[in-house]
Order: C-alpha cells, then sequence, then structure tokens
C-alpha cells in the first residue's frame, strides 16, 4: 500500500533523479555551499515533481479513454505547486536574478509540455528538452555559492555531453533496441562527445572513453534488465560527479 502511494506522487525515473541532483551538487560544490543551497534544492526538486505531474495530466487528459487516469494527477501537480511557493519566493527574495534562470527553463519546459500532450514523451528531442535546463542548474547553483559564470560554462557543457548522450544510448538498451541507425547515433555521438571533451580537458577523456566503451559494448549484449541499465548510468553520474570537483574545483 506504501509503495503504491509513493509511486502515485514520485514518478520511478531513476535516470532523472540523477540528472536532477549531479549539476546540481557539482555547481553547490564547485563554489561556496550556503544554507540557501538547501532552499534552491529543494525549490528545484518541487517544480520537477510539480512538472511531471501537470505534463501526466496533460497526456492523460488528450490520449487515455480513462476519465480517471488524469484526475490522478490534480491532487499532486496542486500539492508540489503550492509547497514549491515558499521556497520559490524566498529564493527570489533572496537572489532575484533566480527568475531569469526561470525564464530561461521555461521554453524547454513548453516543449516537454507539448511532447507530454502529444504522447511522444519518448522522443529523443524531449528527452534533450529535459537535459537542458538540468544541465543549467550547475552555474544556477555555483552563482548562488558566489561563483562566477567564467568558472561555470565548462563543467555545465561536460554535464550536457555527458546527459545529452544518454538519451539515445538509453533507446538502444530499451525501446530501439536492435536498431542499427541507433546504435550507430549513439557511438558517433559518444565519440564526438570524447574528442570534444579532450578538447576541454584531457583528464576527462577517460571518463567519456568509459561512455563511449559502454555505448559500443552494452547494446551488443542484447537483452540487459532495465534495472541494470539504470544501475550503469547511476554509477556513471556519480562517476562524472567526481571527475567534475577535481578537474575544475
Amino acid at each position: 500500500m506504501a509503495s503504491r502511494a509513493i509511486r502515485r506522487w514520485l514518478p520511478g525515473q531513476h535516470g532523472a533523479w540523477a540528472m536532477l541532483l549531479v549539476p546540481f551538487l557539482a555547481g553547490m560544490l564547485l563554489a561556496e555551499p550556503t544554507p540557501w543551497h538547501a532552499v534552491l534544492l529543494l525549490a528545484w526538486l518541487l517544480a520537477y515533481l510539480a512538472s511531471y505531474h501537470v505534463q501526466q495530466w496533460l497526456r492523460l487528459r488528450r490520449n487515455s479513454r480513462n476519465p480517471r487516469a488524469a484526475a490522478r494527477h490534480t491532487v499532486p501537480a496542486a500539492v508540489f505547486t503550492a509547497a514549491l511557493l515558499p521556497p520559490g519566493l524566498a529564493l527570489v527574495r533572496h537572489a532575484p536574478w533566480l527568475l531569469l534562470a526561470a525564464a530561461a527553463a521555461v521554453p524547454f519546459l513548453a516543449a516537454n509540455s507539448w511532447y507530454a500532450w502529444r504522447n511522444q514523451e519518448r522522443s529523443v528531442v524531449n528527452g534533450l528538452a529535459a537535459v537542458v535546463p538540468a544541465c543549467g542548474m550547475l552555474p544556477v547553483a555555483a552563482l548562488l555559492g558566489d561563483g562566477i559564470w567564467a568558472q561555470t560554462w565548462r563543467p555545465a557543457l561536460v554535464c550536457l555531453l555527458y546527459f545529452a548522450g544518454t538519451v539515445p544510448y538509453v533507446k538502444t538498451m530499451i525501446r530501439e533496441r536492435g536498431s542499427d541507425t541507433y546504435r550507430w547515433a549513439s557511438g558517433l555521438y559518444h565519440a564526438a562527445a570524447l574528442v570534444v571533451a579532450g578538447l576541454l580537458s584531457p583528464w576527462l577523456v577517460l571518463f567519456f572513453g568509459v561512455c563511449l566503451a559502454r555505448a559500443v559494448v552494452m547494446p551488443a549484449l542484447g537483452r540487459v534488465r532495465i534495472a541494470v541499465v539504470g544501475a550503469v548510468e547511476v554509477v556513471l553520474s556519480l562517476l562524472l560527479l567526481a571527475v567534475l570537483l577535481p578537474v575544475y574545483g
């Protein structure tokens, strides 16, 4: 009963949680952690949960034949939105520039909502639209800790290179398993990411080399349990954080 209630309120997307947390933690730790980071993290997670349930409501409202399906997301969307207001308002009062950061995320949120309404959440473009604002949290968290932009765009780009690559890679493991087109696209992307990462810092080559190897080897293994695919990505996300801190700290 409790697990069912948790699944109703919290999305079981392990990769999404890693994408939400790793850039944020990197930005905070590359700057000066402050109590305001706890408030920002709370607001960030609440915003994600609220948007998730709004998008599910949009999707099911249009595409489900069950009139109750969309209604299941109404209360969670309202609760998370209401819970977001106190920390959100406190943050804006403390750092008004955060309004600009929020505004920059709106087009990507709108794209995600549109794809949800169209029942095309698994689209590559939709996945990439979710990756960009998540990686954008790295400079936001750093600037909140008195960091400077010149020190944040490179680690943010590194995060973007990695998490953008997970979009085609995960497709080769699940929905597009066996597709040569996706396997080639994923492999070529990761090879290009390796080159770009090497230009940013030679210390990144090993990490992105591992990412390239898993993009080539894992799909060749055939059917792999989804839990294993997710676990590998969580480990790589944590490894990314461990790499970013000494390289850019």
